[in-house]
């Protein structure tokens, strides 16, 4: 009965380990949701902002083009910002600890949130665009620590499901930024500056709050020595005293690792008993990001409009959406000790597939069939549930699990550059693909005609303006064709 016991114990999930596990996910990882889907409801207003302030410097304003980019800039630099903050883990990490990191990264919410916050009263929308970049540092922090840190608090039977919570607050964040983002609340004229800000409170709070608890006791152990602190640890996260058994399974992991030492992000590449590891996370977080699941929550509103919405409702679409996912990765949470890493990511993954095919030959009959916007929104909702499943919150976790303390910051580090690259590529061009019009079924005149709006240009003769700098003939033709 006395072996029994501490087994029991173990798994428990305590008191410490439950509000430790909250307040890193809520401060951290509720700011990387918040910050992607932010910016979706008020873009109009902001890019409306965007061109009142180019006119007030300039005396015109900014052409279609260049303000789509402009735009694009501003919402890909979050993941921009977020690729810089996965380099930084490894040093950070290993320098401060878990929780040392988490409180430091403070500094790039409250900082942007400040400067959003005051982005409209300064008339500058370069504070936006610097702002994005250093909340995405944020997030790329956040979203390698923050699974860190609760995979090495948490008890092996715990694991799976701390390691979910994570992404459980990244789908809150996103859906509490959906529903402050209706028009009727903040995504108005005078609000939108106030629903960028907001991300700062978060930080705020886990910056008074985290301090009380403690650092991964394997940090503890194994980087800083430190066995009375580690020790200290444990029986505040396992609440009883005796931890003799885990604080020998760290120690033997520390002995087995001591011959390879710290493992950089290159010689992780170049170490063979590491290579299924590594292609492994390269292929889960590239899958995860170029399936384009953020694409719906930077550009959600105008999906929902291209997939036949009308424009007072598709705010309200939006929100369910963002409240399937926030349940749909809860179900996850108490499924992933139950059915396993793999099957949850095999059946998201299918799932997400099985969404595009159908959504695919739904928008390409929305015009001919009345009810198949209808089809084409359950196929997103669809796809959302797949993606909330498996892809969006196992990879992380699997990197906690599949790599040792001394390999696991640079693994992160690999594995946060692949998602925030790929977020990047998909943040930046995929307003562009909404831009190329359908030229099915379409005549060149149609076609050109079409460009021609875009252009902003005459549309009374579109060809005057592609002829006007061919050779005049000696018999006048093109001249009078020019003249016409």
């Amino acid at each position: 009965m006395e072996q029994q016991n501490p087994t029991k114990k173990e798994g428990r999930l305590t008191l410490i380990l439950l509000l430790a596990t909250l307040i890193a996910a809520f401060g951290s990882s509720f700011q990387y949701g918040y910050n992607v889907a932010a910016v979706n409801s008020p873009a109009e207003l902001m890019k409306a902002f965007y061109n009142e302030t180019y006119y007030e410097r300039n005396n015109n304003y900014i052409n279609e083009f260049s303000l789509t980019l402009l735009w694009s800039v501003s919402v890909s630099m979050f993941p921009f910002g977020g690729f810089i903050g996965s380099l930084m883990v490894g040093p950070l990490v290993n320098k401060l600890g878990r929780k040392g990191t988490l409180l430091f990264n403070n500094i790039f919410s409250i900082v942007p949130a400040i400067l959003m916050g005051c982005s409209e009263v300064a008339r500058s929308f370069e504070m936006i665009i610097v702002s994005r970049l250093l909340v995405g540092i944020c997030a790329g922090l956040s979203s390698n620590v923050v699974p860190m840190y609760l995979g090495e608090l948490a008890p092996k039977n715990l694991r799976g499901a701390l390691g979910v919570v994570p992404q459980v607050f990244i789908t809150i964040g996103i859906l509490v930024a959906q529903i402050f983002g209706l028009r009727s609340l903040l995504a108005n004229k005078e609000g939108w500056p106030i629903l960028l800000g907001l991300t700062g409170i978060p930080a705020a709070l886990q910056l008074l709050f985290l301090p009380f608890f403690p650092e991964s006791p394997r940090y503890l152990l194994i980087q800083k020595k430190d066995e009375v602190a580690a020790r200290n640890a444990l029986k505040r996260l396992r609440g009883w005293d005796d931890v003799g058994s885990e604080m020998e399974e760290i120690w033997q992991e520390d002995e087995a690792e001591k011959a390879a030492g710290f493992i950089s992000v290159l010689k992780l590449f170049s170490m063979r008993s590491l290579r299924w590891q590594v292609i492994s996370i390269i292929i889960l977080m590239g899958g995860q990001q170029l399936s384009g699941v953020n694409a719906i929550y930077y550009y959600a509103d105008q999906i929902y409009l291209s997939a036949g919405v009308n424009d007072h409702d598709v705010q309200y679409v939006t929100v369910g959406t963002g409240a399937v996912n926030v349940l749909m990765t809860v179900c996850a949470v108490f499924v992933v000790e139950l059915l396993g890493r793999r099957v949850l990511l095999l059946l998201g993954f299918s799932v997400c597939f099985t969404a595009c095919c159908v959504l695919t030959a739904a928008l390409a009959l929305q015009d001919t069939i009345s009810w198949m916007p209808y089809v084409s929104i359950t196929c997103i909702i669809s796809y959302v549930i797949g993606h909330a499943l498996g892809p969006s919150p196992i990879p992380a976790l699997l990197i906690t699990e599949i790599f040792l303390q001394s390999s696991r910051p640079s693994a992160f580090m690999v594995g946060g550059s692949i998602h925030w690259l790929s977020n990047f590529t998909v943040g930046l061009i995929f307003p562009f693909i909404q831009v190329v019009p359908e030229t099915k079924a379409k005549t060149f005149m149609e076609i050109n005609q079409i460009f021609t709006k875009m252009n902003k240009v005459s549309e009374v003769h579109p060809e005057k303006e592609e002829l006007k700098d061919f050779p005049v003939s000696a018999s006048g033709t093109n001249s009078s064709r020019g003249a016409c």
